[in-house]
């Protein structure tokens, strides 16, 4: 069963479901090559997150994805991963929410921890998104993305402070 029932009350459940695995990687043009032609996969175009510090390509497995990442510069906030694990690995694991903002109350009043300041960004899919504290889950650092609206939907979504032009992230 899933949602709240303590009080005979069902919420709906907050997670839908596994968005992606994310896996840090030393040459992202060859763990794309590798998906591609081992596995025969469909991997999307690189792209570059200046602001993140971190390039991105996509492999599709159907009912999830994979998200490759490279750092993008020498400020990348992965490129410590890569520095004590050479040949990369698994970073983190991205779960799909509903309602984002409940998502993170929810988390927060259950003794959680929003990493960032608890400040939704624009992820690398273009949804908003917070990663969790790995010391609340196991040691796993886990992301939620806000699901897309649906067509029948009703309801505010979070929204996602537009960066100011003239601000430099770190």
């Amino acid at each position: 069963m899933s949602g709240d029932d303590r009080f005979g009350v069902r919420e709906p459940p907050l997670i839908e479901g596994v968005n992606h695995v994310g896996i840090v990687v030393a040459d992202l043009e060859e763990a794309r090559a590798h998906y591609r032609d081992r596995l025969g996969a469909t991997c999307s175009e690189r792209v570059d997150l200046p602001d993140e510090g971190v390039s991105v390509i996509f492999v599709d497995l159907g009912n999830a994805k994979i998200e490759l990442l490279q750092p993008l510069g020498p400020d990348s906030p992965i490129r410590r991963f890569l520095e004590r694990r050479p040949s990369g690995g698994m970073h983190h694991v991205c779960l799909t929410v509903a309602d984002l903002a409940r998502a993170t109350q929810r988390v927060v009043e259950n003794g959680g921890r929003i990493l960032g300041g608890g400040i939704p960004r624009v992820g690398a899919r273009g949804r908003p998104v917070v990663f969790l504290d790995p010391k609340g889950f196991s040691g796993t650092l886990l992301e939620l993305e806000e699901a897309p609206p649906r067509a029948d939907s009703v309801g505010p979504t979070i929204s996602v402070p537009e960066a100011d032009p003239g601000e430099s992230s770190g």
